[in-house]
C-alpha cells in the first residue's frame, strides 16, 4: 500500500517483514539498486537505509541504524529516487567524522557540492601511469618499497601486529615534496581504544587542515562499514581532480569491510563463495581500489594504501589473496621482527612496491637509490641463504662472506629499519644509513653497484675502510 505523503518522494506502508537489519517493502514501484531511503517511525523518529535489490514489486532495504523496535505495521518508507549523495569540497579538510560522515568533533554540518557516494572506477583511457614518489618518513618504506603517486599498495599484517600504528605513521608523514597534499584516512570497525589513538596520532594534520579523518567504530551498524571507504574515496577524488591536491587515502582495516560485506550477503541468502564471504568480492574490492590514479590534464592524484589483516596470518585467506591480484605490490609485516622490538616490523623479502621504478631513480629522488635497492635486497636473501646453511653446518662452517653478510642484515635491522613510531626520516638520511648497512660487507660483494656509486657514496668505514 502507498500514499502520497511528500512531492519529491512516494511513501509505502508495505512491509512485509524485518530480517535481522534488513526491511522486505511490497507493492513497490521503480525502486532502484543503491537508492537511498528514508524509515519513519511510529514516534517520529527516521532512519535511513540503501536499496540493496529490488526484483518487481519488492525491495529489500538495509537501514544505516539496525531495525530494532520497528513495528512493520506502524512504519512509512520513502525512497527518494536517487542514490546516497555527500557534500564535497575543502570543507571537509580538518574534519573528524562518522563512518557516515556525520561530523563527531563537534562542528557545524559539512556543505558543499552533492555527489553520489557510489563513484565508479577511473576510465582506463584516461588514465596515466604513477608517477613521482610519495615519501612516508619511513626508511624501509621509501627506500626498498617506494609509494607512488596513483599507486595501490595494502599493507598485509597478522593479527596483533602494529598495522594501525603504522598506517597512522604513514598518514601523519607522509609529504610530496612541498606540492598541495593531504590525507584522507578512514577507519573501519575500531575499537573505542583504537579510534582515539587514531585521533590523538593525526591531531597535528588535522589541526593543520591537512586531513579528513572518518571512523567507523565496532559498534556501528554493518552497512555503515560497507559506505565508510565509498565516502573516502569521494572525497579524495573531489580534493584531487577538482581541487588539484595529492590525496592519500589510507583505509584499515579491510578485513573488517569484507566481513561486513559477508554479512550482508547472508542476510540477503546470497549463495556463499570461498569461506562465506560472496562471490563478487573481488569485483567490489576492484571496484574501491581502481578509484585511485591520475587523470590525463589533471593535476592531483589519488593513492591509496589499504590496510588488512590476514586471520591466523594466511596469505591465502580470501581478502589478501584477491587484494594481491587487485594492487600494484604489498607491504608484509613479521611478526618475527615484531616479538625482536623492530618497529616498523616489515619483512622486506616478502614485500615489494611494483611501481618503484615509475618514482624512484635519477630525477626522481637520487641517482643510487635504485641500485641500492636491488643491492640490499641481494644481500637479504643471501643472509637467509646463509642462516639456513648455519642451520645445518653450524655457524664456525660459513665463509667469511657469508658471516659478512649476517653481520650486514643485523646491521640492515638495527639501524635501517628499525625506527620508531614517531620519528621521521628525510630520503637521504634513509639512503645514508642504507650504505652503512652495508659496511660489513668487502667491494667485491656488492656486485649491483656500479663503481661510479660505490666511489660517491660508499663511505669509508667498515670493509671499505680496510680495503682503502
Amino acid at each position: 500500500m502507498k500514499r502520497a505523503a511528500d512531492a519529491r518522494w512516494t511513501r509505502y506502508t508495505g512491509v512485509r517483514e524485518i530480517h535481522g537489519p534488513l526491511l522486505v517493502v511490497t507493492g513497490v514501484n521503480g525502486a532502484g539498486w543503491d537508492e537511498l531511503v528514508r524509515v519513519e517511525l511510529a514516534d517520529g523518529r527516521v532512519r535511513h537505509g540503501l536499496v540493496l535489490e529490488a526484483d518487481g514489486d519488492l525491495a529489500v532495504v538495509q537501514l544505516f541504524e539496525g531495525t530494532d523496535a520497528i513495528d512493520p505495521g506502524a512504519v512509512a518508507v520513502e525512497f527518494t529516487g536517487g542514490p546516497l549523495r555527500i557534500a564535497v569540497g575543502d570543507g571537509w579538510l580538518g574534519r573528524v567524522c562518522g563512518g557516515r560522515g556525520v561530523p563527531i568533533d563537534g562542528g557545524p554540518p559539512i556543505t558543499g557540492h552533492p555527489v553520489p557516494v557510489a563513484g565508479a572506477p577511473l576510465n582506463p583511457m584516461h588514465r596515466i601511469p604513477p608517477a613521482e614518489p610519495v615519501l612516508t618518513g619511513i626508511s624501509v618504506i621509501d627506500v626498498l618499497a617506494t609509494l607512488v603517486r596513483g599507486q595501490k599498495l595494502p599493507v598485509f599484517s597478522a593479527p596483533g601486529l602494529p598495522h594501525l600504528r603504522l598506517a597512522c605513521q604513514i598518514a601523519a608523514q607522509s609529504a610530496t615534496g612541498g606540492e598541495p597534499f593531504c590525507v584522507v584516512f578512514a577507519g573501519m570497525g575500531l575499537t573505542h581504544a583504537d579510534a582515539a589513538y587514531t585521533r590523538e596520532a593525526l591531531e597535528e594534520r588535522s589541526a593543520a587542515g591537512e586531513l579528513v579523518l572518518l571512523l567507523n567504530l565496532a559498534g556501528d551498524p554493518v552497512i555503515e562499514r560497507l559506505l565508510t571507504p565509498r565516502l573516502a574515496l569521494t572525497i579524495a577524488e573531489n580534493l584531487a581532480f577538482e581541487g588539484g591536491r595529492h590525496v592519500l587515502v589510507v583505509l584499515g582495516d579491510m578485513t573488517n569491510y569484507a566481513d561486513a560485506l559477508r554479512e550482508v550477503s547472508a542476510a540477503r541468502g546470497e549463495l556463499p563463495g570461498r569461506r562465506a564471504y560472496p562471490s563478487y568480492l573481488y569485483s567490489d574490492l576492484a571496484a574501491l581500489y581502481e578509484r585511485c590514479g591520475r587523470i590525463t590534464g589533471q593535476p592531483g592524484s589519488v593513492t591509496v594504501v589499504p590496510v588488512l589483516t590476514m586471520p591466523g596470518g594466511d596469505l591465502t585467506h580470501p581478502v589478501p589473496d584477491l587484494t594481491g591480484y587487485i594492487t600494484e605490490g604489498q607491504l608484509v609485516l613479521s611478526g618475527d621482527l615484531h616479538a625482536r622490538g623492530v618497529y616498523p616490523p616489515i619483512d622486506m623479502l616478502s614485500s615489494l612496491s611494483r611501481l618503484m621504478r615509475n618514482g624512484a631513480g635519477p630525477g626522481r629522488t637520487r641517482a643510487d637509490h635504485l641500485p641500492l635497492a636491488a643491492q640490499l635486497l641481494a644481500v637479504l636473501a643471501r643472509a637467509r641463504q646463509a642462516r639456513e646453511l648455519a642451520e645445518l653446518i653450524g655457524a664456525d662452517g660459513l665463509t667469511p662472506v657469508d658471516r659478512a653478510h649476517l653481520a650486514a642484515e643485523e646491521a640492515f635491522t638495527r639501524e635501517f629499519v628499525n625506527q620508531g613510531p614517531g620519528a621521521v626520516r628525510t630520503l637521504d638520511d634513509s639512503l645514508d644509513r642504507a650504505w652503512r648497512a652495508l659496511d660489513p660487507l668487502p667491494r667485491r660483494a656488492l656486485s649491483m653497484l656500479p663503481d661510479e656509486l660505490l666511489d660517491a657514496y660508499r663511505p669509508v668505514t667498515g670493509a671499505a675502510a680496510t680495503e682503502g
